[in-house]
């Protein structure tokens, strides 16, 4: 039997068997019976809200219709979720890579606080999400990305379905099919159920790239066909994010990404159409969000406008108006959990960092939500790059621990088209080479009028106009740091010093 296709857990004896159901890695799950004792609710509890949380792999947070992308018709799904439901303009994950991000998620706890500040593993003592709905009674479910959750042991999958087994996370027909199996076996089992289904569009390699043609070139037999897209986009049909520079070969990788989105899109409503057609529309939370921002430079794995915010849209029956856009609060990753948790009527977890805005998506107004802190440490390659941000719906601040004028900075958007065509473009643009040259090195502290610049180009962290609202956004980080037992704050508190002592 090929690897990819290797049944490595199996579905509760009690619920059936969900078909292609595999393992992304080989961390044991609980026994059959174990699963039942823990998960089987009380006799007469009431029905409890079902939770389908679906991701985007490195989707920017303008990339769908609804958030104003000009792309002819790339998100109608998504789009159409968002009319069905609310919209947060000012969300953001909480660190823009993905294991880090979705980790936050789980554990409503900032990664130096769960564990996962990169890519390892939360704590053994941290509560997760999936632990609280198993006690539940809820039948936990994960398609794709499941090796980003560790150890799986802490996360209680009932079901798994693999990368490989959804056509490299890239086939919307694949993830109907298990989708719908999942659901009807929940359904007829009597059980509330929780689901994260990962796209892993539009990661990289984009549909139609070189980059793709060469891991299919490198692929082995058994790791099953690349799937090809609805639609691929042509480089006249895209438009190119303002923090990167007009060059032939950045536009036609943001057509290759583009094609991507489309795709990851159409995996979003074949997910959705099984859920409408196994009948469970009006009794599940559906929540929408990419675990951070597209992999070209100046987003994904920095804590940018563009690393972090993401395409937040929760349709709630009963409890959000649909069509409502939320342009008032921000909310971030570590409130996801907190979120699930009132939303499903269950009791909170002690040591989360987040909180629920479920007030929110029931119309009310709170003033204290107008800010974020966001956070990035290791990159994909085990590569150390700890960065601290507060975010308001206006300003940034950036502190780069890092940034030593010496160091340079590596991440996966240096691969592919984007940056090798910037690169070049430098030997004879001073512009680009400039921006280049940030890009490798950065500054200690950056700071930015995000409602003015979104594409951070001009850092203000040396404009005397600026200088108080500098001061309380150092302020705001110092505190956060100092309650969360941040490991940088001697870095950053020596910062400050240098500053006073400069």
């Amino acid at each position: 039997m090929p690897r990819a296709h290797m049944l490595r857990s199996v579905l509760m004896a009690l619920l059936g068997t969900l078909p292609a159901i595999a393992a992304e890695n080989q961390s044991p799950m609980p026994s059959a019976a174990s699963a039942v004792s823990q998960s089987r609710p009380a006799a007469g509890s009431p029905s409890r809200l079902n939770v389908l949380l679906i991701t985007a792999d490195d989707m920017n947070y303008d990339s769908p219709g609804v958030a104003g992308c000009r792309v002819p018709s790339i998100t109608p799904h998504i789009d159409r979720l968002a009319s069905q439901g609310m919209r947060f303009v000012h969300a953001h994950v909480t660190s823009a890579v993905c294991q880090p991000s979705r980790s936050v998620l789980m554990t409503g706890r900032y990664p130096h606080r769960n564990g996962a500040m990169g890519f390892e593993p939360i704590r053994e003592d941290v509560p997760t999400l999936q632990e609280s709905l198993r006690s539940a009674g809820y039948m936990n479910g994960i398609f794709g990305k499941v090796n980003h959750l560790a150890p799986q042991g802490k996360f209680c999958w009932d079901a798994i379905v693999a990368t490989d087994d959804l056509g490299h996370g890239r086939d919307p027909g694949l993830y109907y099919k298990h989708a719908k199996s999942f659901f009807q076996t929940a359904r007829d089992a009597g059980r509330p159920f929780f689901l994260m289904a990962n796209s892993h569009d539009p990661h990289r390699p984009f549909a139609g790239s070189r980059q793709e043609k060469q891991q299919i070139a490198r692929g082995k037999k058994d790791d099953g066909p690349w799937p090809g897209a609805g639609r691929y986009y042509k480089t006249n049909e895209v438009t190119i994010p303002g923090f990167l520079p007009e060059l032939p070969d950045v536009r036609k990788e943001v057509a290759e990404y583009f094609t991507s989105v489309h795709r990851c899109d159409e995996t979003v409503g074949e997910i959705l159409r099984a859920l409408r057609e196994v009948g469970q529309e009006d009794n599940t939370l559906v929540m929408f969000l990419s675990d951070n921002g597209m992999a070209f430079p100046f987003a994904k794995t920095n804590c940018y406008l563009a690393s972090t915010r993401t395409p937040w849209i929760v349709r709630w029956p009963g409890g959000t108006k649909p069509g409502t856009v939320d342009s008032e609060h921000m909310i971030s990753g570590i409130d996801y959990m907190p979120t699930v948790l009132e939303a499903a009527g269950l009791p909170m977890e002690d040591g989360m960092d987040g909180r629920s805005f479920a007030p929110l998506l029931r119309g009310e107004r709170r003033p204290d939500r107008d800010w974020v802190c966001t956070v990035f440490n290791q990159t994909s390659g085990r590569q150390n790059f700890p960065m601290r941000c507060v975010q308001t719906k206006r300003f940034g601040y950036i502190f780069n621990a890092w940034s030593d004028g010496k160091t340079t900075f590596r991440n996966e958007s240096q691969s592919g088209l984007t940056f090798d065509a910037m690169k070049k473009a430098a030997e004879s643009d001073p512009q680009i080479e400039g921006r280049v040259k940030h890009f490798l090195y950065r500054v200690p502290e950056e700071f930015y009028d995000f409602e003015r610049d979104p594409c951070a180009l001009h850092n203000l962290i040396d404009d005397a106009s600026h200088a108080k609202t500098v001061a309380g956004f150092r302020k705001r980080l110092r505190e956060t740091m100092k309650s969360t037992s941040d490991p940088l704050l001697p870095q950053f508190e020596a910062r400050l010093k240098q500053d006073k002592a400069g």
